[in-house]
C-alpha cells in the first residue's frame, strides 16, 4: 500500500508491502511445475558434487560473490578479488569490496547450519559485506533509521520509495517468521523472502547483495546443501528479467516472479554441474601432464611437492611460495620450486601482484583456466 511521508518540507509517497502473513501466496499449476523442475535440478547438481568439495565450493562461492557484485555495478578482475581475499580486509578497492561479498556469503552459509534467521544475523552479514566499502560507518550493520528510495536523487524522482523507518520493525519481524518456517517449499521460500526483503530495503546500502545472500542461506538451510547453486551468476545473465520480476511481486503477481526465480535456480544448477565437470576434466589433465613428465624437466616423483600443490590450486586459486609452504608444512624454497615446476608444465601462470615488495613474495601463480571459470576474463588488468 502507499503511505504519505514528509521529506524536507514536502509530501511524498512511499510503498509499504503487505505482510507475508496477510498475503495469499497460492501457487498456480505452472508455478508448481517450474518449482518442481528447479528442485530436481538443485538435487541433481548436489549429487554431482565430488566427495572432496573444498576447492569447488570455494570456486562456486567466488562466482556468486563476483556476480552479485556485478549486478550492483561493482566490477573487478577476478585476480584482484582473489588477491584481496589473501591479503585480508582493509582495502578500499572494487576487488576488496567483491572479496567482502564472498566473506559475507561464507559467513551466511556457516550460520545456515545452526542459526534461525534474525535481524541480528542479517546485520552481521551486512557488517561483513560493507567492511571494505565506502558506506559511512554509522550505516554499517544497522537497520536504517532514515527514509530510503531506489533510483533517482530523492523520493520525488525515485523508481521506488521504500517503507518509512517506523514500519520496518513490523515488516522485518514478519519476514523473519516466514523465513524460519519449514512448511514452505524451499525454492518458493527463497523467492518470496528475497523479493520481500528487496521491497523492504532495510539497509542504507547493500540491500541487493544481502538479499541474494539470503537466497543462498535459504537453499543451504532448507535443502541441507554443502554448497548452493550460484544463483547470482544466472541473475546477472538476465538483470532485466530480475528487476521486472521483483516489480511483478510488488504488485501482487507472485506467480510470475516465482516462475522466473525457479527457472533461474534451475539454470544456476545446470551451470554448477557444468563447472564440476569442467574442473574435474582440468584437474585430470594436470595430473596426466605431470605423470607423463611434461614439465620440461625430468619426470616427477610421485611424492614430489608439485603433486601436493595440485590439490591447492582450485581452492586457493592464487598461490605463492609462502601460502603453499604454510598449507603443506614444507620449506618456502621447496614450495617455490614446486610452483616453478607447475609453471613449466603450463598448469600455472605467473601473474602481477601489486602488493609484491611489501614483505610479500614477488612471484604469484594462478591457473588462468580457473580464473576464467570464477567469472571474469582471467588476466585482465
Amino acid at each position: 500500500m502507499k503511505v504519505q511521508i514528509d521529506w524536507r518540507g514536502r509530501r511524498a509517497t512511499a510503498f509499504v508491502p503487505k505482510l507475508l502473513t496477510d498475503r495469499d501466496l497460492t501457487l498456480d499449476i505452472e508455478t508448481v511445475a517450474r518449482v518442481s523442475r528447479a528442485m530436481v535440478g538443485v538435487e541433481y547438481a548436489a549429487e554431482r558434487m565430488p566427495a572432496s568439495i573444498r576447492g569447488l565450493a570455494r570456486l562456486l562461492l567466488r562466482s556468486e560473490g563476483v556476480a552479485s557484485s556485478y549486478i550492483e555495478g561493482i566490477v573487478a578482475p577476478v585476480v584482484e578479488v582473489v588477491l584481496a581475499e589473501h591479503h585480508g580486509p582493509g582495502g578500499r578497492t572494487p576487488g576488496a569490496w567483491v572479496a567482502q561479498n564472498l566473506a559475507a556469503v561464507t559467513q551466511a552459509l556457516d550460520s545456515a547450519r545452526q542459526d534461525d534467521l534474525s535481524v541480528e544475523l542479517l546485520c552481521a552479514w551486512h557488517r561483513t559485506l560493507m567492511a571494505a566499502g565506502p558506506l559511512p560507518q554509522r550505516y554499517v550493520g544497522v537497520i536504517r533509521d532514515e527514509q530510503g528510495w531506489i533510483g533517482g536523487s530523492s523520493p520525488f524522482d525515485a523508481h521506488l520509495v521504500t517503507p518509512p523507518p517506523d514500519r520496518l520493525d513490523e515488516l522485518m519481524a514478519d519476514l523473519m517468521a516466514y523465513m524460519n518456517r519449514t512448511d514452505v517449499d524451499p525454492i518458493v521460500q527463497a523467492a518470496v523472502g528475497h523479493a520481500q526483503f528487496e521491497v523492504i530495503h532495510p539497509f542504507a546500502d547493500g540491500n541487493g547483495r544481502v538479499g541474494r545472500i539470503l537466497i543462498a542461506w535459504t537453499l543451504t538451510r532448507r535443502l541441507a546443501l554443502l554448497t548452493p547453486p550460484a544463483t547470482s551468476t544466472a541473475i546477472a545473465a538476465d538483470v532485466g528479467g530480475y528487476s521486472a520480476g521483483l516489480t511483478l511481486f510488488r504488485y501482487g503477481q507472485h506467480n510470475q516472479w516465482i516462475q522466473w526465480f525457479a527457472d533461474t535456480v534451475a539454470s544456476a544448477s545446470g551451470r554448477q554441474r557444468e563447472l564440476v565437470a569442467t574442473v574435474e576434466t582440468l584437474e585430470r589433465t594436470w595430473r596426466e601432464n605431470l605423470a607423463a613428465g611434461r614439465t620440461g624437466r625430468r619426470k616427477l616423483r610421485t611424492n614430489a611437492t608439485a603433486w601436493r600443490v595440485l590439490e591447492l590450486i582450485t581452492p586457493l586459486l592464487v598461490l605463492t611460495s609462502r601460502t603453499v609452504a604454510a598449507e603443506l608444512g614444507v620449506p618456502t624454497k621447496t614450495a617455490g620450486l614446486a610452483l616453478r615446476e607447475l609453471a613449466d608444465a603450463g598448469i600455472l601462470t605467473v601473474i602481477d601482484n601489486p602488493a609484491a615488495g611489501r614483505g610479500r613474495p614477488a612471484l604469484t601463480y594462478t591457473s588462468s583456466e580457473l580464473l576464467g571459470l570464477a567469472g571474469s576474463s582471467p588476466l585482465r588488468a
